[in-house]
C-alpha cells in the first residue's frame, strides 16, 4: 500500500509563505494525479491543486496567483509553493494522489499538515 507523508505547515502572518511537501513510499506504481486539498475549521473539504503526471495544473480560485503546485513524477513527490498567505487558508492540508496500476485507479490520502495563517 502507498504511503504519503506531508511536511511543510506551521504557523505563518498573513502575507508570508509555506512550501508544503509530500512523499510517497511503497511498491513501484504510476501516478496519474497528485493534488492537495484542505479542510478549514467548519468548512468542507476543498480541492486546492492538482497536478497530472504530464505536468498540466489546475488551481481553486481563491489561491490561483498566490499557490504553485509543481512535482517530480519519477520520485512520486509533489510540493505546494503558498505565497501571500491570507488567514482564510488556515486550515488542514492533505496531500491525495490517484494511482493507475495494472487497469485500476486508486487513491490514497495523507495524514494532513496543519496551516496557520494569523491575521
Amino acid at each position: 500500500q502507498v504511503q504519503l507523508v506531508e511536511s511543510g505547515g506551521g504557523l505563518v502572518q498573513a502575507g508570508g509563505s509555506l512550501r508544503l511537501s509530500c512523499a510517497a513510499s511503497g511498491s513501484a506504481f504510476s501516478i496519474n494525479f497528485m493534488a492537495w486539498y484542505r479542510l478549514a475549521p467548519g468548512k468542507q473539504r476543498e480541492l486546492v491543486a492538482v497536478i497530472t503526471s504530464g505536468g498540466s495544473t489546475d488551481y481553486a480560485d481563491s489561491v490561483k496567483g498566490r499557490f504553485t503546485i509543481a512535482r517530480d513524477t519519477a520520485k512520486n513527490t509533489v510540493s505546494l509553493q503558498m505565497n501571500s498567505l491570507k488567514p482564510e487558508d488556515t486550515g488542514v492540508y492533505y496531500c491525495n494522489v490517484e494511482q493507475l496500476k495494472s487497469g485500476v485507479h486508486t487513491r490514497y490520502w495523507g495524514q494532513g499538515t496543519q496551516v496557520t495563517v494569523s491575521a
